[in-house]
């Protein structure tokens, strides 16, 4: 087969000489380019894979916010009135005492409310507050910066929407598992409430130290006017306490308090939220805090108060306003008396403690001091220090023996004897005088007369006696009984006198007279004067002569009031662990108390010393300018003994009515509170 030549195309290129050279290889692709084609599309593709990467991590989160919605509380209610506990103590006279329970003011709406004071929250807890929806990611990551710089957390990112889904759902750990459900809490009540809301339900809730809640609580405690009244420096002292309340609150540190404004309103100042003027002018204003009117001392009197309100006066969501009988002024005298004495010979006398109580012949607590100093230890020693009350318990001794044939003028041996098998007790620094009368014997304060009377009733006749006339703890039924060695406490001690004092009625102490709302309706109002007759008259006349006889020639002679009638009896226990003395005149019945909470021994104080002499320097203080007057038992016993009066005086005076029969009543909430406050 022949073969076809191939065809030749022409040149235009000269002719060469020899061998043609090939032409260049094709240059290889470059990977970095997409073909022209395929560029546009690429570039097209990556909007979508964004997207369904969004749309993947809006799954995710719903995902885990649904995982937490699951458990979410029932938000519907918040906006609800908030309950309160403000309880306002008045003394007798209606003047201000203390106010306590004060937890949580009345709901105040923001809107009802200066400018400025939502402001200054806002400007210093979360400036950005009414444009995040619940959190707020460039505060975060500022917040890291500036903490990450300090090498310590200087600054926090929660905004005021995580802060109350905090406070009012969340318990105060730092785990993330609790910044998952507080950022999810977070969206869920902004999903629910407006900003406005949020910001009322956040100040309404809030803690600003001194044990409130509230921006009206806080306002009350601190400056003693509602919310919506509130001054420009004093609401940038209440937003500057949420840092720290304990150290920031005006009560506890006002300096520190007002510094901490001043950053406040330097905030306030860069959110435009005021003027350079009126950030001048507020810095230049002190705002004047408010602590207390009453006393220092008067805490244990108003928690005792509190303490037993209990829970029969119902739910209330109006503040209390409490009328008591405590007289501001005998609290002070009382107070001033009290310092001055363990100031004078407390350290002397290694007599770390004091207490003293003063009421009326009828129960109405006039004074109360639980200790030398309330704010180191609110522990009330009047009403919970459980002592033994040594010879200060040996009237009532006296006045079962006289219920059982005894009389004062009798004989009895005052020297060393036996009483049992082998109890044999001891005068004090062993000091006996054979044979004296019951009178003498009372006066010296004989343990071995003491207890021979009570061998002659029986141990169960004299607790028997001590409990009808007042003493509420439990007596050991023992002959040592006589000797004062079961514990009572200074508050009982001194009612069970009252009964002495009164001429021989029993009464229960108490200290509130009405118990009312704000808006005035009485839930409260005590009735009747005490708990009817519990020693005739000619008993209690006897025994109060035998306390008389202590003040004129007995261990109580440095008790003994100038002037006018006073009666008591000193009490002193087993190397020295407590010094009393109870006694009383015909306004008032107080009782004194020395010793060491743990129970040491003071350095030979008996109660004719420390003891007597407070009860002499505070009483002559309580009835300055009260005209002397007979005590009530005496009085009683020489009206009965005085002549008759003629038929025509008898017939124009008007007759004396009955005293009312002690009728046992049912347990309404009146009885209830009767028994719990001294009523009948």
């Amino acid at each position: 087969m022949s073969r076809r030549p191939e065809k030749i195309e022409p040149s235009f290129e000269p002719a060469r000489r020899g061998r043609r050279k090939p032409p260049p290889p094709p240059e290889p692709p470059d990977d970095d380019e997409p073909p022209e084609d395929e560029a546009p599309k690429r570039r097209r593709t990556w909007p979508y894979i964004l997207f369904f990467l969004f749309a993947w991590m809006l799954i995710i989160a719903g995902v885990i916010y649904a995982r937490w919605a699951a458990d979410l509380p029932d938000v519907s209610q918040l906006m609800a009135r908030i309950p309160t506990h403000d309880i306002t103590i008045l003394d007798a006279k209606g003047r201000f005492v203390a106010r306590r329970g004060l937890t949580q003011g009345a709901l105040v709406d923001v809107r009802a409310l200066p400018a400025y004071v939502p402001n200054a929250f806002i400007a210093i807890e979360d400036r950005r507050f009414r444009s995040h929806w619940g959190i707020d990611p460039t505060g975060m990551l500022r917040a890291a910066r500036i903490n990450l710089i300090e090498g310590r957390v200087v600054q926090g990112g929660s905004t005021i929407t995580q802060q109350l889904a905090k406070n009012l759902f969340l318990k105060p750990e730092r785990t993330f598992e609790r910044k998952i459900q507080e950022a999810a809490l977070a969206l869920y009540l902004e999903a629910h409430y407006s900003k406005d809301e949020l910001l009322t339900l956040y100040l309404n809730r809030v803690y600003f130290g001194a044990g409130v809640y509230g921006i009206e609580a806080a306002s009350e405690r601190f400056f003693n006017k509602h919310a919506d009244k509130l001054t420009l420096p004093e609401a940038v002292m209440l937003a500057g306490s949420l840092k720290a309340p304990a150290k920031y609150n005006p009560l506890s540190d006002a300096d520190a308090s007002a510094r901490r404004g001043l950053v406040v309103l330097a905030a306030m100042r860069d959110a435009g939220f005021i003027s350079e003027a009126q950030r001048e002018a507020a810095q230049a204003t002190r705002p004047r805090v408010v602590r207390s009117w009453g006393t220092p001392g008067s805490g244990y009197f108003v928690d005792w108060v509190i303490a037993n309100l209990g829970e029969e006066i119902g739910e209330t969501s109006e503040p209390l306003i409490v009328e008591t009988t405590l007289d501001l002024d005998l609290q002070t005298d009382a107070e001033h008396s009290l310092n001055a004495a363990l100031a004078q010979g407390g350290a002397k006398a290694n007599a770390g403690e004091a207490a003293l109580v003063a009421m009326t012949p009828t129960g109405e607590i006039r004074a109360m001091i639980g200790g030398r100093s309330y704010s180191e230890t609110p522990f009330n020693r009047v009403t919970d220090a459980w002592r033994q009350p040594g010879s200060s318990f040996k009237p009532f001794v006296y006045l079962a023996a006289f219920e059982h044939g005894h009389r004062p003028d009798e004989l009895m041996r005052d020297e060393p004897a036996t009483i049992g098998k082998k109890w044999r007790p001891r005068n004090y620094e062993g000091h006996y005088e054979g044979a004296i009368t019951l009178t003498r014997a009372f006066a010296k304060s004989s343990n071995v007369v003491a207890a021979q009377l009570t061998q002659a009733v029986g141990a169960g006749t004299v607790a028997a006696t001590a409990h009808r006339l007042g003493i509420t703890s439990k007596l050991d039924v023992m002959p040592s009984i006589a000797l004062g060695t079961s514990v009572v406490t200074p508050l009982e001690l001194t009612q069970g006198y009252a009964a002495f004092a009164n001429g021989g009625m029993r009464v229960n102490a108490f200290g509130v007279t009405r118990i009312r709302t704000r808006s005035g309706k009485v839930l409260y109002a005590r009735r009747g004067s005490g708990l009817g007759r519990v020693v005739s008259p000619e008993n209690a006349a006897a025994v109060t002569r035998l306390m008389m006889e202590v003040v004129s020639t007995g261990t109580g002679k440095a008790a003994r009031l100038d002037g006018r009638d006073s009666a008591g009896k000193t009490g002193t226990t087993q190397d020295f662990r407590d010094a009393w003395f109870i006694g009383f005149s015909a306004d008032y019945v107080c009782g004194v108390w020395f010793g060491n909470d743990d129970a040491s021994s003071m350095n030979h104080v008996t109660g004719g010393g420390l003891p007597a002499h407070l009860f002499k320097s505070f009483m002559e203080e309580a009835e300055r300018g009260l005209p002397p007057r007979p005590l009530a038992g005496l009085a009683l016993v020489a009206q009965a003994e005085a002549p008759p009066v003629p038929a025509t005086i008898a017939q124009a005076a008007p007759p004396t009515p009955a005293p009312a029969a002690n009728d046992n009543k049912p347990e309404t909430f009146e009885g209830i509170l009767d028994k719990l406050f001294g009523g009948t």
